[in-house]
């Protein structure tokens, strides 16, 4: 077993097909450990030089919305009148503290979603 860390793309490259090469690798195995070892540091280069963006907040509610079978009207509730569901779903009010506690509370949707900038 020969692993350093990874630190350039062709690190990167070379690292992803070693463990192609030993996917299936049985657990409590020199090759078994290697693949652990290997998607650790496969995965932390990944998170370093590929970072997944959090959505938009209102395109989260959207697809909450969606996923939930909700229509704009049904958020009435959480966020207060029909007006200010409109207003904030078309992007001219922002959603408030209180209305991110809701919308994490009643749709489960994280609030570190719910408070970035849009």
């Amino acid at each position: 077993m020969n692993i350093k860390l990874i630190k350039t793309e062709q690190d990167y490259q070379l690292a992803l097909q070693r463990l192609e090469a030993i996917f299936d690798a049985e657990q409590n195995t020199e090759e078994g450990d290697e693949l652990e070892v290997l998607s650790f540091l496969i995965d932390a280069y990944e998170k370093e030089h590929f970072p997944i963006e959090a959505p938009d907040p209102i395109e989260a509610i959207k697809f909450r919305m969606e996923q939930l079978g909700i229509k704009q009207k049904d958020l009435a509730e959480v966020l207060g009148f029909k007006s200010r569901v409109s207003e904030i779903m078309n992007k001219k009010r922002k959603l408030t503290l209180e209305m991110i506690r809701n919308l994490h509370k009643r749709l489960n949707i994280p609030t570190n979603v719910l408070i970035q900038e849009y």
